[in-house]
């Protein structure tokens, strides 16, 4: 694996364990095999490397919705598929749980593809939901972002109450949950 990718993925890796603060350039350097003029030859930094791995977080997200979401089926049986896909639940979403980072928000580089990305899945889920409501699957008093933003946000929450819990649990009593309510 080239040394770009290698410090790409150990960044994601370890901004996922440890978040912005936690992940040092000597961390990265060593989970990466890299030497540190490595790094600096490629990335001006730890920001701009941080950067690169959460756009590529970002991309990986929704590459995996993406396949529950544009696949076969009824707008509702896509975003049951979407909804419960496996996922590591325990250690949360990997962008969002950035969204809890105060050096990443108080980054404007680094908090712009959290904030990309779940605005995309946000702006996918309303599609969806849209189809959903124009097939007739949905009542028609749906609002298709407001819907998007609650699926969203309850599997967000869903991650933050797993974690608390040390159990996966909760993240999928807020999925079945909300399936009851979709399905309402």
């Amino acid at each position: 694996m080239e040394t770009v990718e290698r410090l790409i993925r150990s960044t994601q890796e370890l901004l996922w364990e440890r978040g912005y603060v936690g992940t040092s350039p000597k961390a990265i350097q060593a989970a990466a095999g890299a030497g540190q003029g490595s790094m600096y030859h490629h990335f001006s930094g730890k920001a701009e490397l941080a950067k690169a791995a959460i756009e590529r977080s970002g991309a990986e997200l929704r590459a995996a919705a993406e396949e529950q979401l544009d696949g076969a089926g009824t707008a509702a049986e896509r975003l049951t598929r979407y909804l419960e896909r496996d996922r590591d639940v325990l250690r949360g979403c990997q962008v969002g749980r950035l969204a809890a980072d105060p050096d990443v928000i108080a980054d404007p580089e680094l908090r712009a593809p959290v904030d990309e990305t779940l605005g995309w899945l946000r702006g996918r889920l309303a599609e969806v939901i849209a189809e959903g409501k124009r097939n007739g699957e949905f009542a028609t008093t749906v609002d298709p972002p407001q819907l998007a933003a609650t699926i969203a946000a309850v599997l967000q929450g869903g991650y933050v109450l797993a974690r608390a819990a040390g159990s996966p649990e909760p993240f999928e009593q807020a999925v079945q949950g909300l399936l009851e309510l979709i399905k309402a």
